[in-house]
């Protein structure tokens, strides 16, 4: 049901349950796929799937995306924690499923790396992040190599995105953008 624009719908707690459904789904499946690649992929050994579209490379980031930050990553862990209690703040406003879907993505990937910070080696807060998927060619010649956390807040702030630029509030509302008259 769709509320008419420019009002704001009752409160829905369906959209906090997608949201934390989302990102319990993106936490589970980024730190499977972390202890399948730790437990049957070798550093040094790439797995060549796809026709070489795709390489399985174990690889463990200290940094962030292109390893940008590997002398600071304790930033990271406080950088995450800030956003997850932004997502805590807006999930008291949230009343639409598309915003749910998209911040449960960000908060999913964020949770994914953020496990990797405080429980991976050398040591909590500057733990690094296990990545694993590189798109064509084995040690990210080509693209950055990632994680499902990776590819989850990648989504989640695409959709975001997209839904402030088509005009979907977090509360539910459609902002109507009037066209502006031809003389």
């Amino acid at each position: 049901m769709t509320p008419e624009p420019g009002t704001r719908p009752r409160f829905s707690g369906r959209a906090i349950v997608v949201l934390g459904i989302t990102a319990v789904v993106a936490v589970a499946l980024d730190q499977w796929v972390k202890w399948l690649s730790t437990e049957h992929l070798t550093e040094g050994e790439p797995v060549r799937i796809l026709g070489g579209l795709i390489y399985l490379s174990l690889l463990r980031n200290s940094g962030a995306a292109f390893s940008l930050g590997s002398d600071h990553t304790w930033v990271f862990p406080v950088i995450t924690l800030v956003v997850i209690g932004w997502i805590a703040y807006m999930a008291t406003r949230l009343r639409s499923i598309p915003w749910a879907i998209s911040l449960g993505l960000v908060l999913g990937g964020a949770f994914g790396n953020l496990a990797d910070r405080l429980f991976r080696a050398p040591g909590p807060f500057r733990g690094h992040v296990v990545d694993m998927i590189s798109a064509f060619a084995p040690y990210g010649e080509k693209f950055a190599v990632f994680n499902i956390a990776d590819s989850c807040l990648t989504v989640g702030v695409v959709l975001a995105v997209l839904l402030e630029l088509t005009g979907r509030q977090r509360d539910g509302r459609q902002v109507v953008r009037k066209k502006p008259e031809v003389a």
